[in-house]
């Protein structure tokens, strides 16, 4: 059968069980099964337990086998907010960080995201797609199954549908999932400096009901932040997205405490992400509000910013995400062992807490945790089996990946082999 495959003998079979997200305490709940094993059918999780039970209910003659001896084996990682799809680089902005120059005065500067815009402008609809097969490729190696990728490198009708449109396509002909987010309000475009009211309408009049009629992206965000794009702006422009079917997310709480995170709770958004500098109230609002709190720390290393309370959010019942923000400018890296050794060493979460984080938790911040996050029935047969006996390696291990094979559907996608 096709995507159809018997994984036995895993040493420790980490399901991150669960078809919702996991908040506070519940995040160091793993759900690890000893000598376990899964059954893959038709790309479908069709049965979970020891091995010694799987066995004698289903006959491994019809299954592609892997024997998982020694090896832990875990759910396929979710990374839940990423811009992937772009054209340019921008080398030059991170030397000037390294000098102590800020991410708002780069943007000042003509750097930041407007750099990244002329580039995406300029290169074509299949230079992106080649340039983004070969980023997916790199994700897949690290054990990345599912991935969100947000437009917002146009500014502009034309380049931001070519942007969703290349998503689109690599969404058909790559193995990984991608869900996509409509992020047209990521910065003031040069042609409206001081009309920032006017772009905003801009882009609810002009961009976003194409958009919505075609289809090309499941979500809405945008760059709640001060001197980009206001509370007041923000909340009209998520408002109109959420009438044209979208659901809701905000780059949230970044560089000042503005209200984001009110903002998230209020509106009942899927994820608000950043929250470096988000408020104890906002943090505890979106707890109460179930808003996936994501959280980027490689972003934070690389801007030399302080982390996000991570352990502060998790103390206080929120469900916590984490997610590479793999960009051009200001985190130009798709590593999760980078991200692992970040949270765990840096933001005081427990490697249990950054699993849950980066599968379960990942998950629902695409409002996807019914269908991938966890080793459970009934699920995508999205699995990664470790080079090592245990999960907690894969922090252990500083910086390096400790996947040896990824599965995606059913159907091996990746072997380090």
């Amino acid at each position: 059968m096709k995507g159809s495959i018997l994984i036995k003998n895993a040493s420790e079979l980490v399901t991150c069980h669960g078809y919702e997200p996991k908040a506070g305490k519940d995040m160091s709940d793993l759900h690890i099964i000893k000598n376990g094993a899964v059954v893959i059918e038709d790309g479908i999780i069709k049965a979970v337990g020891k091995t010694d039970d799987i066995l004698k209910e289903y006959d491994e003659n019809k299954y592609t086998v892997i024997d998982a001896y020694n090896k832990a084996v875990l759910p396929g990682f979710v990374d839940s907010h990423t811009h992937f799809v772009f054209g340019g680089y921008r080398a030059e902005e991170f030397s000037w960080r390294i000098e102590g120059v800020s991410y708002m005065d780069i943007m000042n500067r003509g750097g930041g995201i407007v750099n990244s815009v002329e580039g995406t402008k300029k290169a074509t609809k299949q230079e992106l797609i080649e340039l983004g097969k070969k980023r997916l490729d790199s994700m897949l190696s690290f054990g990345v199954t599912s991935v969100e990728g947000k437009s917002g490198y146009g500014l502009d009708f034309d380049t931001e549908i070519k942007q969703l449109e290349v998503m689109e396509e690599l969404n058909k002909i790559h193995p990984m999932d991608i869900y996509t987010t409509f992020l047209g309000a990521h910065a003031v475009p040069k042609n409206y400096k001081g009309r920032t009211d006017e772009f905003i309408d801009y882009i609810i009049e002009e961009v976003m009901p194409v958009v919505a009629e075609k289809k090309l992206a499941e979500f809405c965000d945008v760059f709640c932040e001060k001197n980009v794009f206001s509370i007041e702006q923000s909340r009209k422009l998520l408002l109109e997205a959420r009438k044209l079917g979208m659901k809701l997310k905000l780059h949230a709480d970044e560089i000042v405490q503005l209200g984001g995170s009110e903002l998230a709770a209020e509106l009942n958004a899927i994820s608000a992400d950043h929250l470096l500098q988000a408020s104890d109230e906002g943090i505890k609002a979106m707890a109460k509000a179930k808003v996936i709190t994501t959280l980027l720390p490689a972003t934070a290393f690389s801007l030399k910013e302080d982390f996000a309370r991570g352990r502060y959010m998790i103390d206080n019942g929120c469900a916590v995400a984490l997610a590479s923000d793999l960009n051009p400018g200001s985190c130009f890296t798709e590593s999760i062992p980078l991200i692992f050794a970040l949270a765990t060493l840096y933001m005081n979460m427990s490697v249990e807490e950054a699993i849950t984080a980066l599968t379960i938790n990942g998950a629902a911040a695409v409002d996807k945790a019914d269908i991938i996050g966890s080793i459970d029935v009934g699920k995508k047969g999205d699995v990664i089996i470790l080079e090592h006996p245990s999960y907690k390696f894969i922090p252990y291990h500083i910086g390096v990946s400790v996947v040896e094979k990824v599965i995606k559907g059913g159907m091996l996608v990746f072997d380090k082999a």
